[in-house]
């Protein structure tokens, strides 16, 4: 299933938390050889995990995690507009209607269900906080998951080339992707919104209509 964390409360869920700190390290640091620094109980974390980020986490039916994407809006500090710069031509990518996605991280033993449901995840995020567009920087790697689940970004900007290409793009969730994310998964529209609805502990319709009655 899907929960939608803010920093600040993810001590609420510390399996889950550990989890995704030590599956970011595992392919961020050990499997792609990125330049991330990993702390003394094999966790990854930067300066963006301290702004109070949006966490989008699949988590296992064990509590672990199965895959994960940071938010922040693009109104305050973000990666694209502090060290991409270079890629976007020099433009900084700053609205209330964007926001900028991060560390999209897969467990080692993700299924492929998880893809979809950060996909899922993303969407729900988009439609419930009024958010036109995400932001983000990719590479080839990327690029090839994006195609498989038909989300391909506007690309703005590319530097580099191969193996060390990098992109930033804008993201839409268009009309037709949700019938197709949800099918992958297995479920309807209503128990992706139930999962969000607990997530902000927001009462159900039939919650409401009780409240009301």
């Amino acid at each position: 299933m899907l929960r939608y964390i803010y920093g600040v409360d993810l001590h609420k869920f510390p399996l889950l938390r550990d989890t995704m700190f030590r599956d970011r390290a595992l392919q961020f640091h050990d499997r792609l050889g990125w330049a991330v620094s990993v702390n003394d109980k094999g966790e990854e974390r930067d300066q963006y995990d301290a702004l109070n980020p949006l966490y989008v986490i699949w988590e296992q039916p064990d509590g672990r995690h199965g895959g994960s994407m940071r938010f922040l809006p693009t109104t305050g500090r973000t990666m694209v507009n502090e060290h991409f710069l270079h890629v976007t031509g020099g433009a900084r990518i700053e609205s209330p209607l964007i926001w900028e996605c991060t560390r999209f991280c897969l467990a080692p033993d993700a299924g492929r269900e998880v893809s979809a449901g950060l996909v899922l995840g993303a969407g729900e995020v988009m439609a419930q906080f009024a958010v036109d567009h995400f932001v983000a920087v990719f590479d080839p790697r990327m690029e090839r998951i994006y195609r498989l689940m038909g989300v391909e970004p506007d690309v703005i900007g590319t530097s580099g080339e191969g193996r060390d290409r990098i992109g930033v793009g804008l993201w839409e969730m268009q009309d037709a992707a949700w019938p197709r994310t949800l099918a992958r998964l297995g479920i309807g529209r209503e128990t992706s919104l139930d999962w969000f609805r607990a997530s902000f502990s927001a009462p159900t319709p039939a919650q409401r209509e009780l409240a009301v009655a």
